[in-house]
This record gives structure tokens, sequence and C-alpha cells, in this order.
């Protein structure tokens, strides 16, 4: 990883059911690299184990980070890490920011958070008040108890422009359908959270006639994939013309690597875009998160943590 700071951990709170935030500084009197909203950074949780975590704060700030961890019931080393191991006082190595979910230039944004999925959200409604744009934010949950960050919501400049949606409060519960009906021609959609709750936001959206150029989303979890049950095909390195069989239950990244070809992976589930690879030639079998649908469509790059093939070879630009 480049451009890595070694950051302490100043607080950790538990900010509601399963939901700690780790607020890291500097060890020393340095400003930390600027970072505008959606950014996100990598953090090593462990040895060999990389996460990606948004910033939830203020943008404007120098002197600190903050992220928010949902404990994942199906962990896979990283939530799990974060809520046993890391205290207050422990030194963290992390990335500069990175931003794969910036916010446009737009009269109107509208912000959509479900769970976790509040933490680059909050820090897009910072931003956008601060520059005294026009936004509205939804924010969506199981129960008020495991939706974090309300008491500093409620105490915002921007309170006005938050609406809660509790899903054990039937006055409260957020209806998709109505939140985004009559879609005005400017106003830009950004959401973010688990997967069906994204899913569900983005199909009601286009069915209701929002351009897709003005949906915005960042997933947290990767998309399942069927490793074990699906087909080999073949991948040549259009460099030095190694080809290499990927059989099922390998990924890309795997079976390259074993050849002595390393491709960058952080998050290994197609999240991040750390991995992404130009395809020369061939279709890819697209599983990640990353990419939007027209990227997708155009079949120039993929994701070889996740992807796999239509066809049966692809050419890799590497």
């Amino acid at each position: 990883m480049t451009n890595e700071l070694m950051l302490r951990v100043a607080r950790r709170v538990e900010e509601a059911d399963g939901v700690c935030s780790f607020e890291l500084v500097p060890q020393d009197s340095s400003a930390l690299p600027a970072f505008a909203a959606g950014a996100h950074i990598d953090v090593h949780v462990a040895p060999g184990l990389i996460r990606q975590y948004s910033l939830s704060n203020d943008p404007a700030e120098r002197n600190r980070y903050r992220i928010a961890v949902l404990r994942e019931p199906s962990s896979r080393g990283g939530s799990a890490g974060m809520h046993d191991s890391v205290r207050s006082g422990d030194v963290l190595r992390v990335s500069a920011p990175r931003n794969h979910f910036p916010l446009v230039d737009a009269p109107r944004s509208l912000l959509l958070a479900g769970g976790i999925g509040v933490t680059p959200i909050l820090a897009m409604a910072r931003a956008l008040h601060a520059q005294g744009r026009d936004f509205e934010m939804h924010y969506c949950g199981r129960s008020a108890s495991r939706m974090a960050f309300l008491e500093e919501l409620a105490s915002a400049a921007f309170a006005s422009s938050v609406v809660l949606h509790a899903d054990d409060v039937p006055a409260q519960k957020f209806d998709a359908q109505r939140v985004l009906a009559h879609p005005a021609g400017h106003t830009h959609l950004y959401v973010c959270g688990p997967n069906g709750f994204m899913d569900h936001v983005l199909e009601t959206a286009r069915r209701l006639d929002w351009p897709e150029t003005q949906l915005h989303r960042e997933y947290f979890a990767g998309v399942a994939t069927a490793l074990a049950t699906d087909g080999s095909f073949e991948v040549r390195v259009a460099s030095t013309g190694l080809s290499c069989q990927v059989p099922a239950g390998k990924t890309v990244t795997e079976v390259l690597a074993a050849h002595g070809v390393e491709v960058p992976t952080s998050c290994e589930a197609g999240l991040c875009g750390t991995c992404l690879t130009r395809v020369l030639e061939g279709t890819p079998d697209h599983r990640d998160s990353f990419l939007t649908d027209a990227e997708r469509a155009a079949n120039d790059q993929f994701t070889p943590c996740c992807s796999r093939a239509l066809s049966p070879l692809l050419v890799l630009d590497l």
C-alpha cells in the first residue's frame, strides 16, 4: 500500500448495538491528508487483513479521521478484529483517503443511508451543508438502538434536513416509492448500506425513471459468488503470453499469483477497485460491486479478485 499512515486510536466509542466508531489521529502535530465526502481508508486490521472503512467526520477536519465498524455475524476477520482487538491508544496502519463515491456538483442531492451505510452519507451531509447546497438525508435502520450517530444528527446544524426511518416504528418505516417519487431533473441520488437495501432503492429509482447518470452507490459487502461450482476458463497475460487455466474454486488473482504474476488487491470482494485490470480480449463475468452498469457493459475491465469469464479466454493487459 502506498502513502501509508500510522495513526493512533484516540477514541473508541460504542455508537449503537454492534457499532463501534474509531477516531484516528496523527502521532505528532502534523495535518492529515485532506479528504472529500464519500472517501474511505484502507485499514490493516491484522497482518494480511485489510478492510475499507468510510470516513464519517467533517471533510474540513485535518486533525482526525473517524470510521465506524459494524460487527458482522459472518465476519471474515475484519469487523471482528476491529471490535475485539482495537483499543484506544493502539496504532493502526492505514492508507491515505481514496474516493470512489464522490459528490458531484448538482443543485440538489438526496442522501439515503441504510444501517452502517450512514458513515459516508453523514460526511456528505456535512459537506453539502457547509457548501450551502440543497439536500435531504434519509437514514434507515431496523431500530433506533442499532442506528449510530443519532445524537450527533439531532444536534447537527442540518438536523431539519434529516429524516429517520426505524423499521420497528410503523410511522417511520421507509417508503422508497414515496421518497423517490417525482424525481427532479437535477437531483442526484446517493445510497449506501446493505445490498438488499441498496438494490431496493436503485430498482425503485429506475422504475420511477431516474436517469442512471444521477444514481450513485457504494456497497459495503461483496456480491456472493459460487466459485466452487463455476466452470474453468483461460487467462492470458498480454505482455508475456503466459496462459493459465482458472479452475472452479479459484480466483484469477490466486491463479496468477501462483504463476508469479501479482495483481494488487485489498478487499478481495470486488468492492474497492484496487485490482481493476484492463481486458483486451474476451467477455468478463462481472461479480463486483465497484463498476457501474455502463462500465460493466463496456467489458474492457474487470476485478480479478472475484469476477470470472463468460468466454473461454480473457486476455489481460498485464
